[in-house]
């Protein structure tokens, strides 16, 4: 798969840009802050329709602008497919697949699929559980559409719940409480809890031996990266992807952690206090990984997702690969390395503030970025 045709609309520092895209490595090169990475954040929003910055959709629209419009023409084998999406913070958005109006802007799920590495990544390895369930979740969307619904269900419930455990404990304390409706809640996280554990479970067991390949790949045998799956419910569960199993567990611990739950005023069981234990040899990269150890087991991370995506047999297609200002930051070994790792991928998008940070193996088409114009260069 790769991308033909990318058209912006009052997105971001863009009021109207149209490009033309080929196959192969296509370079977006430009001094920073010129909109480089505007362009690969409108590209990954029709494949995730979230953005690697942002947290809403508000930032997205140009100021001044009610909406922003994001255009992309797709080839597939012999097909071609134009998804056209309306960004209206505030309000739903609307979608439209081949000029044909969708009942909902996530039907456009699973048309386009990328996988981005950018600077924002080390917040993977270094930051706070939240950034590895994002980057689990996230993975698990481009994988599998579905898995849409049944997090908005689990963050739904988890809403709903944690309200009620708020206004719970003090009713309980005064003798007033009844604990039946909040019984009911119990019921409903464990169940959606359990789809979305389930389904972690099997993608970290699917994606460990591409992490430990791909690390050793980028850091020329750097080290043994592992990473494991750290869940609320305790390291004496049972952590197998077996959802009613998981439902279960997750029940009895709700239960066993009532009181907690009352006197805090918020849920402290599921798979929003779970982690994913990044590892080189025996120590955990958070806290222990040098700058550079870090910088490469996040490009192991977004290699070894690109190659499970890739892999995946009911899809058939490669993932559009995109490196956000990735070869800046990396030496000339390095830099090589990845560029040898990636050179197969059907369609690579770069963002670079120089030419000369585009490998050589890598230099395909390139588009000059300047003040919000963008310009193919023969």
């Amino acid at each position: 798969m790769h991308l033909e045709l990318l058209s912006l609309t009052d997105f971001r520092s863009y009021s109207e840009v149209e490009i033309q895209l080929v196959p192969g490595g296509c370079a977006f090169v430009g001094p920073n802050g010129q909109g480089k990475t505007n362009l690969v954040e409108a590209i990954g929003y029709v494949a995730t329709l979230g953005s690697h910055r942002a947290a809403g959709d508000a930032p997205l629209v140009r100021l001044g602008a009610e909406r922003a419009t994001v255009r992309a023409g797709l080839v597939r084998d012999d097909r071609k497919a134009l998804v056209e999406l309306e960004i209206v913070p505030g309000k739903s958005n609307r979608a439209r697949i081949n000029r044909a109006d969708v009942p909902r802007a996530r039907e456009v799920l699973g048309l386009l699929r990328t996988v981005l590495f950018a600077p924002e990544d080390l917040a993977i390895v270094k930051g706070d559980p939240s950034e590895r369930r994002r980057f689990l979740d996230e993975l698990l969307t481009v994988q599998s559409p579905r898995m849409v619904a049944v997090r908005s269900e689990y963050d739904r419930v988890l809403k709903q719940r944690n309200a009620l455990l708020k206004t719970a404990g003090a009713t309980v304390r005064s003798g007033k409480g009844d604990l039946r409706t909040l019984e009911i809640w119990d019921s409903h996280l464990a169940s959606s809890g359990a789809d979305l554990l389930a389904a972690r479970l099997r993608l970290v067991a699917e994606l460990g031996p591409l992490v430990e390949k791909a690390y050793d790949e980028v850091s020329a045998g750097g080290g043994a990266a592992t990473m494991n799956y750290k869940c609320s419910l305790g390291p004496e569960a049972a952590l197998v992807p077996d959802r009613d199993l998981l439902s279960a567990q997750l029940l009895e611990a709700i239960s066993a952690a009532r009181s907690q739950e009352l006197d805090r005023g918020v849920s402290l069981v599921g798979p929003h206090r779970d982690d994913l234990v990044l590892q080189l040899g025996p120590l955990p990269t958070r806290g222990y990984a040098s700058h550079g150890e870090s910088w490469s087991y996040a490009l192991a991370l977004r290699l070894a997702s690109y190659n499970l995506l890739r892999e995946s047999g009911d899809t058939g297609m490669d993932p559009v690969l995109i490196l956000d200002d990735v070869f800046a930051e990396l030496d000339a070994e390095r830099r090589q390395r990845l560029a040898r790792l990636v050179g197969t991928a059907e369609q690579v998008l770069i963002t670079a503030a120089v030419p000369a940070d585009v490998p050589e193996e890598l230099a395909g088409a390139r588009y000059d970025v300047m003040a919000g114009e963008v310009r193919r260069v023969v």
